[in-house]
């Protein structure tokens, strides 16, 4: 069992570190904001995670048996990396684009994000509905 687990645990880290030299590679390369976000969010995530599970199935075959430090770690990284990568698009989003130099929304609605609270088309409520 130990040299299944030794192999096991060298795929994981060998195919962390491919995924998070890619994401740093496409950190470097991508020009466009908009596209450099996708390295670090997904290819070096998939690294980190590898790297994490990896150490947790270390424990459990040659140490004192399974840690889910390791794992909760891993599901924090996976819940917190889309919504990062969502926040950083959407302040590049209103720094550097015109609601007039976007694609307009199927419908009669429009771009949530530069609606004001009140407006028809935010998704609120309006203020003269009971």
């Amino acid at each position: 069992m130990s040299i299944i687990g030794e192999i096991i645990i060298s795929v994981l880290l060998v195919g962390a570190g491919f995924f998070g030299l890619v994401g740093s590679f496409g950190l470097l390369k991508l020009d466009q904001p908009m596209t450099r976000l996708h390295a670090p969010t997904k290819a070096t995530t998939l690294g980190v995670g590898g790297v994490l599970i990896a150490s947790m199935l270390f424990f459990l075959f040659f140490a004192e048996g399974i840690t889910f430090h390791e794992l909760m770690i891993t599901l924090f990284l996976f819940v917190t990396a889309p919504v990062v990568a969502h926040f950083i698009a959407k302040a590049h989003l209103h720094r550097n684009w015109k609601p007039e130099d976007l694609p307009s929304p199927e419908g009669s609605t429009r771009w949530s994000t530069y609606c004001e609270p009140d407006q028809p088309g935010s998704g609120k409520p309006d203020s003269t509905e009971p």
